[in-house]
């Protein structure tokens, strides 16, 4: 079984600041790092930490050709990523002393994507493979309309939330992964996380869905079942991969066979390492580090 993450490309710009900067406001930040980032970028690294054979596909600029490199070094295959001459996506982060986050995104290459592109990449895939996609790329609904009608399971991560979600054909999504804010939009109500999973289900009968839901733990309904896992309490330096982390892992376990239970409590595990580092795909942990942590948390 191969796995597909379909995805963006981002140069990250991250700055360390006391607190995220205020409209009007100016600050100093104490420290800046560029690295390699993007959802897309992040979910491939943790699937390939996690030990899945992942293949990433998306489109970027020279400028951002070193992303390629660091997606090499974790066991990336990348040659079905496309390389131009145009700018890649590029994220300013601002990372709080709490390990909070803001982000801005420009799409660049990401949104650049053509029908044809996306037909030549799927022909490399089959029945029973699985594509992970994220919101910063176009042509989503061809992506999702293709590789359904080729029998590929597809995990979808509607980030960043916005309309253009809804027009999507989510009845053809295997698992949809979402925060409770997410969750909350998508639902089209402001309840509590119980109310937000029984609405998701109803109005997605055919999805599994997986819940994030921060120092509250996580929710798994695998179409008959609701699941809970509590959070890994750590001290939290770096949130921006957390998600992500979560993603990689949980399919990971899921793809094994190994049950819901187990995949809640390695993603929550990983998750829990991932956000006590800095970074974004450098935080993301191995899977011997997670099997340890889990060996010391039990």
């Amino acid at each position: 079984m191969k796995v597909l993450c379909y995805g963006s490309l981002n140069i990250d710009i991250t700055y360390r600041v006391n607190h995220i900067v205020k409209e009007g406001e100016t600050i100093s930040s104490y420290s800046v790092i560029k690295g390699a980032g993007g959802k897309g970028a992040n979910q491939s690294a943790a699937l390939a930490k996690a030990g899945l054979r992942v293949f990433h596909s998306g489109k970027l600029g020279t400028d951002g050709a070193f992303i390629l490199d660091k997606l090499k070094s974790f066991g990336v295959d990348t040659s079905l990523t496309i390389v131009t001459d145009n700018q890649s996506g590029n994220a300013i982060i601002q990372v709080d002393d709490e390990g909070q986050n803001s982000i801005i995104l420009f799409s660049g290459e990401n949104k650049n994507i053509l029908k044809i592109e996306v037909d030549s990449v799927l022909s490399n895939f089959d029945a029973g493979d699985w594509l992970v996609i994220q919101n910063e790329i176009n042509e989503l609904e061809y992506i999702i309309n293709r590789a359904s009608e080729k029998g590929i399971n597809i995990c979808f991560n509607p980030a960043p939330m916005d309309e253009d979600v809804f027009k999507l054909p989510l009845d053809k999504i295997t698992l949809l992964v979402v925060n409770e804010i997410e969750g909350a939009a998508l639902a089209l109500t402001d309840g509590d996380f119980e109310e937000i999973l029984n609405t998701l289900c109803q109005k997605y009968p055919k999805c599994k869905i997986l819940m994030t839901l921060g120092d509250k733990g996580s929710l798994y309904y695998d179409g008959s079942k609701v699941y809970h896992q509590a959070c890994f309490k750590v001290d939290s330096v770096d949130t921006t991969a957390a998600g992500d982390t979560f993603i990689g892992y949980f399919l990971k376990k899921l793809i094994d066979g190994e049950g819901a239970i187990d995949a809640l409590k390695w993603a929550s595990a990983a998750s829990a390492i991932a956000v006590s580092r800095k970074g974004a795909m450098d935080s993301v942990p191995y899977y011997d580090e997670v099997r340890s942590f889990l060996g010391e948390s039990i």
